[in-house]
């Protein structure tokens, strides 16, 4: 009934798995991999023709995390997997960005990739395991993909590369500074095709070790893959790429001298409404079977392509007018914003980021809802692209893909240099609106999002600047790596690398290539280049501020960290929150506390803050021997009073310590209600408290000195 197909090698510390031909036979290739015992299965289904006029390769991936993987019952009212979380968009990113550059050119079929977690040992990331199944099922479907790939996540620590470190080793990755990487590399037999990371202030030499260390790991990945294909791949599916040169040819001559003068226009709107008149031009001279061809905007962008690149290649200048390695014209400013915490306005060219900072306290935190359990996120960083950004108009809906993807590079690339939490008790979040875009927004979002956080008084270890390179490759290898490219450069072009770090070395570093792949020598052009830009973007960053503000904004919280004995967060919470409430509702602060016994208080009103301590105190510190407090007379008897002197304690001031001269009743001189000076004399051996009236002078608090005895 089956036809399974079964390969496994040693890959590191695990046994890698690739299984087909027992579930989801329906689909055009289905492969379950498994790593250790995190399992996941990716099925892949392509139309067997293109949609009538199909001028765009339609490839969607998917990646889904079920919980019954980790042995739990999802969070939330429904109790469902429902939209997808930050981290399942972040992942099928990460398998469509180097899959999607080796399927055949002009093949436009639907292509449909799923892949879904169904075990999950919480030791080994399902993400790389996604991507290998991804792969794999791709390579045996028939479908014209010109892989395989492979990926491998690379770590480093103590001078030393970690193949797939465990889910728990990159959980301490922001708590260890000897673990100093989380990067994921892709790439086939020969060529790297995508790089995504976080780092702490690695060198360039270090970074590109990593990505040579995590090529050369996963090669026994990669032949696996093929073993597994010569065994279980269906037969390729019949496709030849389109031959459009005829048409190229008339579309060339029809347009070649006004897109060329189109490119020659620095502004950018000049420049995209000359570029588009020219393609009307083009289209006002083609045949009616011609502007019938589902190849002519490939056509048209072959043109746009040749000449952008050929300029370039042959030593001209590029189409704004500079060279390959000048960063465009930059202003940095701060402090725009009135009423906000923080606020930075960046901009690079066409390119602008406003940037604003928002401080906020632990009940503002992010709870995340994952496979290997909850956890709390002090820093937020959200990237909004808005249509009239590019001059367009559109519908403005929640965040997609690229929005999630570039806001969590921004964060990748700054959360590197935020002060401890213990240092720097607040939730930080950083929102990025990208007012003006023309190549590389997310690296403005990082400019941007170091001087916003700076000037909320973030204390930021350093400064963080990003620069994005491009590359134009041509088939007999000459090549030109690019400096703060464009966003023709980018679309036109083979490689978006995107590098972002301090003076001291690099934080995060994202690569997708459009081609089959870079070698190390180009990537470590593209590395001194991105390094020699970054210092200049700092150095014009600096000029604006260089280090966080030593004072808040009037309208930002300010809190105050106290800690207490864990046995005594039970008495400041109370019955059922009772005092904590009643500590909130009297100070006007705001209060968290955590298992730990760390109190946050937190307010814009340092007299609130102020009052809340002192109340916590009240109820947590423990009266000392010989000192003198203010109490209150609760109750009196027959042998003395009861004051109330210390929070909720109280003590017995007995009648022989009331007074200097005798009492019949320690009414005589007191009353319930009344303020009084006493003295804690001590305790006895059940533990009450003695206190003492007489040695303390009731008017000024100080202590009476004995009277001394004549010889």
């Amino acid at each position: 009934m089956f036809n399974i197909v079964k390969k496994s090698i040693q890959w590191g510390e695990e046994e890698l798995t690739l299984e087909t031909g027992k579930v989801a036979r329906q689909a055009d290739g289905s492969v379950i991999a498994t790593l250790g015992e995190t399992s996941v299965m990716a099925n892949v289904t392509f139309a067997k023709a293109p949609k009538p006029g199909q001028d765009f390769f339609p490839l969607t991936v998917h990646y889904q995390e079920k919980y019954y993987a980790a042995g739990k019952v999802p969070g939330g009212f429904f109790k469902r997997e429902a939209r997808p979380t930050e981290k399942e968009t972040l992942t099928a990113r990460l398998i469509d960005r180097p899959c999607r550059p080796l399927f055949v050119p002009g093949f436009k079929h639907e292509v449909l990739v799923m892949c879904t977690v169904l075990s999950h040992d919480l030791v080994n990331e399902p993400d790389i395991v996604a991507m290998i199944a991804a792969s794999a099922a791709l390579t045996i479907s028939g479908v014209p993909f010109m892989g395989p790939i492979a990926a491998a996540r690379v770590g480093f620590a103590d001078g030393e590369y970690i193949l797939n470190p465990e889910v728990d080793d990159m959980q301490k990755l922001r708590e260890n500074p000897e673990q100093r990487l989380d990067l994921v590399v892709a790439g086939t037999k020969d060529a790297v095709m995508m790089v995504e990371s976080e780092a702490y202030e690695l060198s360039e030499a270090e970074m590109l070790g990593a990505v040579k260390f995590g090529h050369e790991a996963m090669q026994p990945v990669l032949d696996l893959i093929i073993d597994l294909a010569e065994s279980a791949a269906k037969e390729p599916f019949d496709f030849q790429a389109p031959d459009y040169s005829d048409l190229y040819a008339a579309v060339k001559a029809a347009g070649e001298t006004e897109m060329r003068a189109a490119f020659a226009i620095k502004d950018k709107q000049e420049r995209t409404n000359a570029i588009s008149a020219a393609v009307a031009l083009i289209k006002d001279k083609m045949t009616e079977e011609q502007l019938a061809d589902a190849n002519l905007g490939s056509a048209i962008k072959k043109l746009e392509s040749s000449i952008l690149r050929g300029d370039i290649i042959s030593g001209g200048a590029r189409i704004d007018g500079r060279d390959n390695t000048t960063v465009r014209p930059i202003v940095s400013e701060v402090g725009i914003l009135p009423r906000t915490h923080g606020s930075s306005l960046f901009t690079r060219g066409e390119t602008q980021a406003l940037v604003v900072t928002t401080l906020g306290t632990g009940d503002d935190e992010q709870i995340i809802d994952a496979l290997h359990g909850n956890s709390r996120s002090n820093f937020l960083l959200h990237y909004n692209f808005p249509p009239y950004s590019v001059g367009e108009v559109g519908r403005v809906m929640g965040p997609g893909r690229r929005e999630i993807g570039h806001g969590k590079l921004a964060w990748r690339a700054l959360q590197a240099v935020l002060p401890a939490a213990t240092d720097f008790p607040y939730t930080i979040r950083v929102v990025s609106e990208i007012t003006e875009s023309n190549g590389s927004s997310s690296m403005a979002s990082v400019c941007g999002g170091s001087l916003s956080m700076m000037d909320a008084g973030v204390p930021l270890k350093a400064p963080v600047a990003g620069v994005a390179m491009g590359l134009i490759l041509e088939e007999d290898g000459k090549y030109a790596v690019l400096t703060d490219i464009l966003g023709d450069e980018d679309h036109l072009g083979d490689m978006d690398f995107k590098v972002a770090g301090t003076e001291n070395g690099i934080t995060s570093l994202q690569m997708d290539i459009k081609v089959a792949g870079i070698t190390p020598e180009i990537m470590e052009q593209a590395l001194a280049q991105a390094k020699d830009g970054r210092m200049h973007i700092l150095g014009e960053m600096n000029k604006a501020l260089s280090a966080g503000r030593q004072e808040f904004s009037a309208h930002a919280p300010r809190i105050e960290t106290m800690q207490i004995p864990t046995d005594k967060i039970r008495e400041v919470i109370g019955s059922g929150g009772k005092v904590i409430r009643e500590i909130v509702e009297v100070s006007g602060a705001k209060v968290d506390i955590n298992d730990d016994g760390v109190i946050k208080i937190a307010s814009a009103n340092g007299e609130a803050i102020q009052k809340a301590y002192d109340m916590i105190h009240a109820i947590v510190a423990e009266p000392e021997e010989g000192q003198i407090y203010t109490g209150k007379v609760v109750k009196l008897v027959d042998f003395g009073a009861f004051v109330n002197f210390f929070g909720k304690r109280d003590g017995l001031v007995h009648v022989s310590q009331i007074a200097n001269t005798r009492l019949n009743h320690p009414s005589d001189l007191l009353k319930e209600g009344q303020e009084v000076k006493v003295k804690l004399l001590g305790f006895d051996d059940r533990g009450k408290v003695r206190l003492g009236m007489k040695m303390v002078d009731q008017e000024t608090g100080q202590e009476i000195a004995p009277e001394k005895k004549e010889d």
